[in-house]
């Protein structure tokens, strides 16, 4: 509020010469403080804009028309007569104020414009103070619907949405650099303050700022324009006036920017140019080919067409066409005609009332009482941001931040003799070939998501049809800065050389085969970095390029979180993580080095199932071979030395029956597979080499107090002490592979240290060139990789990662490591993990135990049919001696029969079940002979 009065008292101060001079018919001196009207028969609004521009060349031809068309109309405003005053701002702040102070001396109920944004944040004050709403059609200014104008309503649509749809169209082409070139006024500032904003969001950003002060000469606007051809971005977004933007485009061309691989970005300034031409300039189209501009999106209606048809029909000698400012200004008057009908209708007055705080002093001249105050100006204000109707540019409705809903836009490329729509942007659907309205017809949830973001194909300048990379070198002649570590040790990663380019190694042929596939030359500089006695250290090389001392680092670098919050990685092209290494020695054979390939439980089980099975077969060969009876010390030992015999397949007894011999056959297979296995997993274990300490892994190296080595320059010395809280005083920098292999063989005893921890291709050069003496122990305790470090947010980060993929889908990059690093296989073999277990072979063991099983079942079954088959021929003896034993049954069944049955050999039973079958045959037929009477 205070500074409302301070523009008005400063305003007025300096208008009242102007006053005097200008007016022609003062209006006379008012005696009351309030005058009421309760339906006016006249109604006074204000129009104040620049009339002689672009813009206002368009919209007072339609502003007129609206009034016209409002006067006319039989349901908006009947009786009343609308009457516009017109006011002509001509493009100046000061002159603007002026003019909106004599305007408010009329008692208007509305103002329509201004169209420059920092006029409207001068005025703004003013109707804040009057309570006059200020109806907008060409102030874009964001910052314009802030709090601190609430009289201020944008009838157009707000810059903040326009530069989050180039923020997508440039997210859409994957750039993530651009240069704003725009006017240094409210209007430049902070619609470039709010890309800068939407950029960010989606990872992208403006690299420079290029603004230059308004009625800046060609001298100044070619000079700016030099300084931005020498910078990286090639993308550029121009944010200007329509009246001075063209002469921008005209510079360009004579500095050759308007080639192929440049991108234009023009905001909705050009359309409102381009669409005033009818037909338009072949010189003007000349120097816009390849241009895209945002052109404000009004959809195609016939109520549209009509209108333009009248107004073309109309036009003066100097309105050639109509832009789209037009559209919104017929449109901002029918939005104050309309809420104005609405508000008498609601039983509003017009009435305006002297501010108490407007009065005039002792001996002023300032006359602060012609200045009356809107007494309905509120109420008014809530009834224009309540309103709700279909105007020539679509739906004229408020949201809660006072801008139009539904904000869209055109995306066009210029090109040939015109310019072709490529696409829309709307915030509800973002990048989209579809019209807004139809998207918002179908009120589709997702269709802002990246996956349905798209757009035509464009031309480019240059008639290029590829899309631009969107950025070069600097043109300023200096090749790329690149620093190189000068190692000293494991030079096979990076090392200096005498021939061009200086440094050559595993490092340099990746970086060089991944530039080799970019589709552009990248000038370069290797500079080593370090002294050369010892190796640098990686973080302060990482810093110098966060510092921009170089712009890129090309060698063994490792990413690490700290190194990656200052500067950008590629893809990592060789994978890395850190190890525990410790010596190994052989391992000297033990007398019982033979029981090691078994585990105890495998042992046992094996011998059990030796037994199982000779028994088994003894079982079923017993009845029928006479090589398994005899004695039972005689059987015991058949048993025996079958079952142990037949490890070596030395077994001299012959199975007869077939279920022996199918046990016997599954048997040995088992057998043949635990001979293989134990012979294997023996020669394995006496010649398997074991640790020279008891470090086996980085658990073990932390519990322990003995010394760690570490290579010179690593970050493993942060990263051991930082993340593992290991004491600093524990560490050993170890300088070169020679300190490596003496450190270790002495051990901590003789002064050299327990184990070394560095990273894993380190690791595997030295086994390799130490015959495998040294081998890491337990697993990788960190998971990383090398990549080249790039400043932040370089764009060749990004192409050499595509390129460093392509290099190892092609096998490119395995030929680059075969050539370097060639790797010896080392064994590292353990004794534990050589040692065979049960869970290996108890399948074996079940399909050999279940062929037993089944081989038994079937035997003593046929031995029990033929035990109730058996009765043995009794003796004479006996009944003759015993007549009363002859009288109980013969066939009494009892343990002991049947095992003398079963010891029976096979043949015998056979015999006696003959025998006992033809005794009852003849018994039959005696006992028939007997029953049959006599002839």
């Amino acid at each position: 509020m205070f500074m409302g009065r301070t523009w008005f008292l400063l305003a007025f101060c300096l208008w009242i010469p102007l006053e005097v001079v200008g007016r022609k018919e003062p209006s006379s001196p008012t005696t009351v403080n309030s005058t009421v009207s309760s339906r006016p028969k006249v109604v006074k609004f204000g129009a104040l804009f620049t009339m002689d521009s672009v813009i206002g060349r368009s919209a007072l031809p339609a502003i007129m028309a609206a009034v016209h068309d409002v006067n006319f109309s039989t349901s908006i405003l009947p009786g009343v007569d609308l009457q516009v005053i017109l006011h002509d701002t001509n493009c100046s702040a000061f002159l603007g104020t002026m003019e909106a102070l004599q305007l408010m001396e009329n008692d208007v109920v509305a103002v329509v414009g201004p169209l420059s944004s920092g006029i409207a944040h001068v005025i703004s004050h003013v109707v804040n103070e009057l309570h006059v709403p200020l109806l907008s059609f060409g102030a874009t200014d964001p910052t314009l619907s802030a709090l601190q104008y609430p009289y201020f309503i944008r009838t157009t649509q707000n810059d903040y949405f326009q530069m989050f749809a180039v923020a997508d169209f440039v997210d859409y082409y994957r750039w993530r650099e651009i240069i704003a070139i725009y006017v240094d006024d409210d209007n430049g500032r902070n619609g470039i303050s709010v890309l800068g904003d939407a950029l960010s969001k989606k990872r992208a950003k403006i690299s420079y700022k290029a603004a230059f002060p308004p009625g800046a000469t060609e001298g100044d606007i070619s000079d700016l324009l030099n300084e931005v051809n020498l910078m990286e971005s090639r993308v550029y977004v121009l944010h200007v006036n329509p009246d001075t933007g063209l002469a921008i485009f005209s510079i360009a061309k004579r500095l050759r920017m308007m080639t192929s691989g440049y991108v234009w970005i023009a905001t909705d300034w050009l359309p409102s140019v381009l669409d005033s031409f009818d037909p338009p300039d072949t010189d003007t189209m000349d120097l816009l080919q390849g241009v895209v501009a945002f052109r404000h999106h009004i959809p195609d209606t016939d109520l549209k067409k009509s209108f333009l048809s009248r107004l073309k029909s109309q036009r003066d000698k100097e309105t050639v066409s109509f832009n789209s400012y037009a559209i919104y200004a017929y449109d901002s008057v029918w939005l104050a005609a309309r809420a104005l009908d609405a508000y008498l209708n609601e039983g509003g007055n017009i009435s305006f009332s002297s501010d108490p705080k407007l009065h005039d002093t002792n001996g002023s001249m300032l006359q602060l009482a012609s200045l009356r105050t809107f007494d309905g100006g509120p109420q008014f204000l809530q009834t224009i941001l309540g309103m709700n109707f279909t105007g020539l540019s679509g739906q004229i409705e408020f949201d809660m931040d006072k801008n139009l809903v539904h904000p869209a836009y055109d995306i066009l490329n210029i090109g040939g003799s015109g310019s072709r729509r490529v696409g829309y942007w709307s915030n509800h659907s973002g990048l989209s070939v579809v019209a807004p309205e139809i998207l918002y017809e179908k009120k589709s949830s997702n269709t802002s998501s990246m996956s349905n973001q798209q757009l035509y194909s464009v031309i480019w300048p240059g008639e290029a049809t590829a899309t631009p990379r969107g950025w070069v070198f600097p043109n300023n002649g200096q090749p790329l800065r690149i620093a190189v570590p000068n190692r000293v040790s494991y030079k096979d990663f990076v090392a200096k050389d005498k021939d061009p380019p200086g440094v050559q190694g595993y490092c340099i042929d990746v970086f060089e085969a991944a530039l080799n596939l970019l589709s552009y030359p990248v000038p370069r500089q290797y500079m080593l970095y370090g002294n050369g006695e010892r190796n640098p250290s990686y973080n302060e090389l990482v810093e110098h390029v966060a510092q921009n001392n170089f712009d890129a680092v090309v060698g063994d670098v490792t990413i690490v979180t700290n190194r990656t919050r200052i500067v950008d990685f590629t893809q990592p092209f060789m994978p890395s993580g850190l190890v525990v290494v410790v010596p190994v020695v052989e391992q000297k054979s033990s007398p019982w080095s033979f029981l090691v390939p078994f585990t105890t439980e495998m042992w046992f089980v094996t011998g059990a199932f030796f037994l199982f099975v000779g028994t088994v077969v003894w079982i079923l060969e017993h009845r029928l071979n006479p090589e398994f009876r005899g004695s039972p010390r005689k059987q015991l030992i058949t048993v025996f030395w079958f079952s142990f015999s037949t490890m070596f397949f030395s077994h001299r007894e012959k199975t007869v029956s077939g279920f022996g011999r199918l046990v016997l056959i599954i048997w040995l297979f088992v057998v043949l597979i635990i001979n293989s296995s134990y012979t294997a997993s023996l020669t394995s274990i006496l010649t398997v080499q074991q640790l020279s300490s008891q470090i086996e892994g980085i658990d073990s190296l932390i519990s322990s107090t003995q010394p760690i080595g570490i290579q010179d320059g690593s970050f493993a010395r942060k990263y051991l002490i930082d993340d593992l809280n290991i004491a600093e005083s524990r560490l050993v920098t170890l300088k070169n592979m020679e300190e490596y292999i003496d450190a270790l063989q002495r051990g901590p005893k003789g002064g050299g240290v327990v184990a070394v921890v560095d990273e894993l291709p380190y690791v595997e050069v030295l086994m390799s060139s130490t015959d495998c003496k040294f081998r890491p122990v337990g697993q990788e305790f960190t998971k990383s990789g090398w990549g080249f470090a790039f400043q932040r947010d370089s764009p060749l980060a990004v192409d050499l990662s595509t390129a460093i993929l392509q290099l190892s889908e092609n096998g490119d990059l395995q030929k680059i490591h075969d050539k370097w690093l060639s790797k010896q296989e080392c064994a590292t073999n353990d004794v534990d993990s050589n040692k065979l277990a049960l869970t290996s072979f108890w399948g074996l063991f079940l399909i050999c135990g279940i062929a037993c099983a089944i081989a038994l079942i079937v035997f003593f079954a046929r031995v029990c049919c033929q035990y109730n088959k058996f009765s043995p021929e009794p003796e004479k003896t006996d009944e003759e001696i015993q007549p009363v034993r002859a009288r109980r049954p013969s066939r009494t069944p009892s343990i002991k029969n049947l095992m003398v049955f079963v010891d029976k050999r096979e043949a015998d039973i056979k015999e006696i079940l003959r025998q006992n079958k033809k005794r009852r045959r003849n018994q039959s037929l005696d006992e028939h002979s007997v029953n049959q009477p006599p002839s």
